[in-house]
């Protein structure tokens, strides 16, 4: 495949989150994909600890001003967007006031895991697929990165798989080790459906409510997985091997890595 419409979906990325191989490689591989003459967008929330003075954030208004539902809530989406340090790459910041507008990411001061967690994954699933809708841009790769991603093959397989932005593309999910332990709250099974089009039929897989299932769920729904991270949970291998799609075993961050991921992406 060659020039390929490369998506990034992610929920960190260096320099804004960093820290992780998950922040590391959703900064590198886009990077090497340009080179390669691949067009690329990619998206992220704009977490209340993004300093956007320091990062040069700017309201991209021609794409804010759209509302989105959940569980027949309306909650307003400003995007905001930056040239990533040292490329010529973009990054868009998905945002809400509500739900990123705190000085911590995904835990409080006391280290408790957000009560709104679960909604914040569903408003950032949803508010990326109305963005590209948008954007009017159709990719041939999605790639989605982490847990907080991980609604996003069930909802272009299912709700959205008449946008013809989508039709081509093929779906791939990432998961890695970082994480979070515990559960989301029980409203995730409430606030994820959409209408008829997702029901909690669809979101079996996810109803463990912890890493673990969610990564199953979108493991389940995508064209493809990437093992982004050596020791994930054994239970989470095996289902992943089970499902029988097409996987890149975890490749490390040696010299190079990055053209495995492209060889692989050429694969689907």
């Amino acid at each position: 495949m060659e020039n390929k419409r490369v998506l990034v979906i992610t929920q960190e990325m260096s320099p804004y989150l960093n820290g992780t191989e998950m922040s590391a490689v959703a900064n590198e591989l886009p990077q090497y994909f340009q080179n390669q003459g691949d067009e690329l967008r990619i998206l992220m929330p704009r977490y209340g600890t993004i300093n956007e003075r320091r990062h040069r954030l700017h309201e991209v208004v021609r794409l804010s001003g759209m509302n989105i539902i959940i569980d027949n809530d309306d909650y307003p989406l400003i995007i905001k967007v930056a040239s990533l340090p040292g490329s010529r790459l973009q990054v868009y910041f998905l945002d809400n006031e509500d739900l990123f507008k705190r000085k911590y990411i995904f835990h409080d001061e006391n280290e408790k895991f957000f009560e709104d967690n679960a909604e914040r994954m569903v408003f950032f699933c949803k508010a990326v697929l109305e963005t590209v809708k948008k954007f009017q841009w159709a990719p041939d790769i999605i790639h989605c990165h982490g847990w907080m991603t991980s609604l996003i093959p069930l909802y272009i397989k299912t709700a959205y798989k008449n946008e013809p932005v989508f039709n081509n593309a093929k779906v791939v999910f990432s998961v890695y080790k970082s994480a979070f332990a515990g559960q989301l709250s029980n409203s995730f099974m409430d606030k994820a459906p959409i209408s008829e089009l997702v029901t909690g039929e669809h979101l079996k897989s996810f109803s463990g409510l912890d890493v673990d299932a969610l990564y199953k769920g979108g493991a389940e729904y995508a064209d493809a997985v990437i093992v982004g991270s050596d020791g994930l949970d054994k239970a989470t291998v095996k289902h992943i091997k089970d499902l029988k799609k097409p996987t890149l075993e975890y490749a490390g961050k040696e010299e190079g890595y990055e053209e495995k991921y492209s060889t692989f992406y050429n694969s689907l």
